[in-house]
């Protein structure tokens, strides 16, 4: 078998790269989502609100500066060939040094804390970031760079249903998560459900969900269906955008749906503000003789 490398080095410059254009470049999918929504909007307080939001995008990007004030805990969903060797140094290490250069060159506010519950001091560059390791075939690495701000993960949630819930329960149990948040997350929110697994693997499918594109349906006709209920029910709860009324609350839902026990449903949903940011790159492995 024929092994490829890359370099720590590598990572570290890819990861920088990403973090900083997730956080300064709307994806074109949110953008023209947003663009669908205030043509949608009905009442012109929440159409006002929308110009604000597609405005702050623009200047973001022309600016090069943070498309929100919380640059987010840095999340990387990490696909690692089987055949790739890192020379240099570790993984791991290398993409938190990534971030750590990515939040220091762009000024990103650093918002991790080392301790969770008593010191609480500040890390000081953002990292440990939180990643996500996939081991598939090949000898590439892909890094999906995915920024998340506290706001809307704070009213993210997870609910273990029983298999008789059915349908019916997971759409009313992301239409509840929508309406129990209200203005809280930012809206209008993009709403990720993962469906299956056990406890912990829920909600990582649904943080996987929010980086499905906007408009784009689940290809399983039943599931693609059950996204346009959670969608249409969330924008009848009249929320609107930065919770101040109007027929536009969510841009989008999606759902991602694992293998789970016969005994269990495990839903999770994972809310995302109009800031839905993510950015992926690939890096191609050398053969090593090279």
């Amino acid at each position: 078998m024929k092994i490829y490398k890359i370099t720590a080095e590598e990572i570290a410059e890819k990861v920088r790269e990403l973090a900083l254009a997730a956080n300064m470049y709307l994806p074109e999918d949110v953008k023209s989502s947003l663009a669908a929504a205030r043509a949608a909007e009905k009442m012109p307080q929440a159409r006002a609100v929308y110009e604000e939001i597609i405005k702050n995008a623009e200047l973001a990007a022309e600016k090069y500066m943070p498309i929100c004030q919380d640059c987010g805990m840095a999340v990387i969903f990490a696909e690692f060939g089987q055949d790739l060797f890192v020379e240099g140094g570790g993984a791991s290490d290398a993409l938190n040094e990534g971030v750590r250069r990515a939040y220091a060159d762009g000024y990103l506010r650093k918002s991790v804390v080392s301790d969770p519950l008593f010191a609480r001091k500040n890390s000081g560059d953002n990292t440990p970031a939180v990643i996500h390791w996939r081991i598939v075939p090949g000898h590439s690495l892909k890094i999906t760079f995915a920024p998340k701000g506290m706001g809307s993960e704070n009213m993210s949630r997870i609910f273990m249903l029983k298999p008789a819930d059915g349908a019916e329960g997971v759409v009313n149990a992301a239409v509840e998560t929508v309406r129990a948040a209200g203005s809280n997350p930012c809206p209008p929110v993009v709403i990720g459900v993962g469906i299956g697994g056990n406890f912990e693997t829920a909600p990582l499918a649904a943080k996987e969900a929010l980086l499905v594109p906007c408009g784009k349906r689940n290809p399983v006709g039943f599931y693609a269906e059950m996204e346009e209920r959670i969608l249409n029910g969330a924008n009848r709860l009249g929320i609107g955008p930065a919770g101040i009324g109007g027929s536009v609350t969510a841009l989008d839902a999606h759902i991602v749906a694992r293998p789970t026990h016969i005994a269990g449903m495990p839903v999770a949903v994972n809310l995302c503000c109009h800031a839905l940011r993510h950015a992926s790159g690939r890096i191609e492995g050398r053969p090593c003789n090279e």
